[in-house]
């Protein structure tokens, strides 16, 4: 375990992280989330040890973060670092052996990585001449290639597709379940809530919502409702507890001051009998993001 204690970094008068009490556990995912400027990347930086924490600190399984522990670390940084003029292999290899692997057993992982990830392009090729999802997808592997056991990733999915975000996300997945610890940022915010397992948001440095994805969502209440049904869009709004409805598709999207209001909607929706659908989950982190930045401002 990491254990991120009574964190502080200040840079002269600007406060970038506040009081952060933070763990990473085997074979689990945090998700940090928070605007540009919240402390994401800061922290970060402490973690690899970069930058030194104001007061506070922080321990792996108890004890100051060694040497010998940060080549057990990944990390992927937002800003990506490959060198355009070297070939794929070249650094590959060079990032592995740094890590502790072998040029002999990091060529061979280097080839499976290549079709997991289904980079088009041969090892030899220098990444210059590769696109930007792929030269992203090497980055990636030189972050994972020798297995770490911490994992840090700044933004990792930024700029990919659909297809290219979901490789990514199955190595992830699978490195936390051989036990990883995972931590990464990301703006998008399904992204988060398909791969965390737990949550931390920042707001100006200072944790404003923490815990499992799931627990902080049903915090909120179910208040959000989606139905197909012949009623019509006036009819749901009279409802009382319904705030709004608005058209989506062929149904509705409703928002419940409570979430027993949604009782009342089932009711007259299937009052007639079989519809379509009727959905009724928490906000989406989505949703609870936007709320908490505006009261946080």
């Amino acid at each position: 375990m990491i254990q991120l204690t009574n964190l502080n970094k200040t840079f002269g008068q600007k406060i970038a992280v506040s009081n952060m009490n933070m763990s990473l556990t085997e074979g689990k995912v945090m998700g940090l989330i928070g605007q540009n400027g919240a402390g994401k990347t800061t922290t970060f930086r402490m973690l690899l040890n970069f930058i030194k924490p104001t007061s506070g600190s922080i321990t792996w399984n108890d004890q100051p973060i060694t040497q010998s522990d940060k080549r057990n670390i990944g990390f992927l940084p937002e800003e990506r670092g490959l060198y355009q003029k070297r070939t794929v292999e070249e650094q590959i290899l060079y990032f592995a052996e740094l890590h502790g692997m072998s040029r002999s057993d990091a060529r061979v992982a280097l080839k499976d990585w290549m079709k997991r990830l289904d980079v088009v392009g041969k090892i030899t090729d220098k990444v210059q001449s590769l696109s930007k999802g792929n030269a992203q997808k090497v980055q990636m592997i030189a972050s994972l290639i020798f297995e770490p056991k911490l994992l840090i990733l700044d933004e990792p999915f930024s700029g990919l597709d659909p297809v290219n975000t979901s490789l990514m996300m199955n190595e992830i997945l699978r490195l936390r379940d051989n036990g990883a610890m995972i931590i990464f940022s990301s703006h998008d915010m399904n992204n988060v809530t398909k791969i965390s397992d737990d949550l931390t948001m920042l707001k100006r440095g200072k944790i404003v919502l923490q815990g499992p994805v799931q627990s902080i969502r049903e915090k909120f209440g179910r208040t959000r409702v989606y139905v197909e049904s012949p009623i019509s869009g006036n009819e749901l709004a009279s409802i009382d507890g319904v705030n709004s409805v608005v058209p989506r598709g062929v149904g509705y999207d409703l928002i419940l001051s409570d979430e027993a209001a949604g009782h009342r909607v089932f009711d007259l929706v299937t009052k007639d009998g079989y519809i379509p659908a009727f959905s009724q989950q928490p906000p989406t982190l989505d949703d609870i993001f936007r709320q908490e930045v505006a009261i946080h401002d």
